[in-house]
């Protein structure tokens, strides 16, 4: 059973920069592209960025396009999101996601064809 787990949130000031990361274990992650997501307080779940499963095409949302990047090692199993320039919006907890769907078919930045959701980090973005 392929289960995720996200870690390197924390606090930073406005500026600031963080590098997350989503490590997969029981299964590879070479099959599956993968999705981030962040819920802020009070608000609905938003899909920020997602990566196919070679690394070859990723997908932001607008609010973090060029400040954001993500990225994958397969070779370790691994997603990445680094995320420069956070703002106070930024601050929510951050979640990963596998994508059960084939690339033409997948729902991104709707959570529909996600699956083995981690635990969430949380990112906090203050002065």
């Amino acid at each position: 059973q392929l289960q995720l787990a996200e870690s390197g949130g924390g606090s930073v000031q406005p500026g600031g920069s963080l590098r997350l990361s989503c490590v997969a274990t029981g299964l590879t992650l070479d099959y599956h592209a993968v999705g981030w997501f962040r819920q802020a307080p009070g608000k609905e779940l938003e899909g920020v960025s997602w990566i196919s499963n070679r690394g070859d095409s990723t997908n932001y949302a607008d609010s973090v396009k060029g400040r954001f990047t993500v990225s994958r090692d397969n070779a370790k199993n691994t997603v990445y999101l680094q995320m420069n320039n956070l703002k106070p919006e930024d601050t929510a907890i951050y979640y990963c996601a596998a994508d059960i769907a084939p690339p033409s078919r997948s729902t991104w930045p709707d959570t529909k064809s996600f699956s083995s959701w981690g635990q969430g980090t949380q990112v906090t973005v203050s002065s």
